[in-house]
């Protein structure tokens, strides 16, 4: 288990490193399967469309969607995207997230990177993060 915070593209990031003691493809599904998703991610999947350019709707449970579009999607070793905030629209970065996946003896080491659009929520995100990666881990079981 790793966490830790850095850059990515000049902008303050979060990231954190999982050894799960389950194959890739097992995860991979736990990851991009949006039954599997809403399980564990803070917002509910409501769609996904599983290619670069693609779609995904979250649902926070009070009324607001929020889209993302995929920028990475090579299965089953990576997954990105970029989260639009439908209450700021015109703010200058999306979040992004980019969860990757190698092989590790009988399991696997999931990173989970998230640049946030604000840089001032680096630390409350990592803390969040942290419970949703335990959420997967139980899910998983």
């Amino acid at each position: 288990m790793s966490d830790t915070t850095t850059t990515a593209d000049g902008r303050p990031a979060v990231r954190l490193e999982r050894r799960l003691p389950h194959p890739v493809a097992t995860v991979w599904d736990a990851v991009t399967d949006p039954r599997h998703l809403s399980a564990w991610y803070p917002l509910a999947v409501v769609s996904l469309q599983p290619h670069v350019g693609g779609g995904v709707v979250f649902d926070d449970g009070e009324g607001t969607r929020y889209d993302a579009t995929i920028t990475d999607y090579t299965p089953p070793t990576l997954f990105a995207f970029d989260e639009h905030d439908p209450e700021s629209p015109g703010r200058e970065n999306d979040d992004h997230l980019r969860i990757t996946l190698r092989p590790d003896a009988d399991g696997c080491v999931l990173v989970l990177t998230h640049v946030p659009s604000d840089p001032d929520t680096v630390e409350g995100a990592a803390t969040g993060w942290r419970g949703c990666l335990d959420a997967l881990a139980a899910a998983l079981r």
